[in-house]
């Protein structure tokens, strides 16, 4: 693991290293958070279709079309990024044990 010393100025901020910035692939936003008591900073990532043709596919399905399906379709594809932090962070809870665990069928039903 390469590590290197930043200094913080007056106003907290920082220089990333060009060779970090350019590793991990910054664009035009970072995002920042706290875990195991180490400040994470990593690229933000847009939604790049992964779900696009599902969601499509279920609002043809409920009888979606014209612009009302476009506006739809923006709608949900908002609701994605936010409803996969949520999972992440119930994630890291569950990991460090403050949270309430699912069994298998709870999940999927009996089988």
């Amino acid at each position: 693991m390469h590590k290197k010393r930043i200094s913080v100025s007056k106003k907290r901020q920082i220089t990333i290293p060009i060779e970090f910035y350019n590793s991990v692939g910054i664009e035009k936003e970072v995002e920042c958070f706290v875990q195991n008591n180490a400040i994470v900073i990593r690229p933000v990532r847009e939604n790049s279709g992964e779900f696009d043709e599902q969601i499509l596919a279920d609002l043809i399905s409920q009888g979606f079309t014209g612009q009302e399906l476009l506006d739809k379709f923006k709608e949900i594809r908002q609701q994605i990024r936010p409803a996969v932090e949520r999972l992440l962070d119930e994630a890291r809870l569950a990991t460090k044990g403050k949270a309430s665990s699912n069994t298998y069928e709870d999940v999927f039903g009996p089988e």
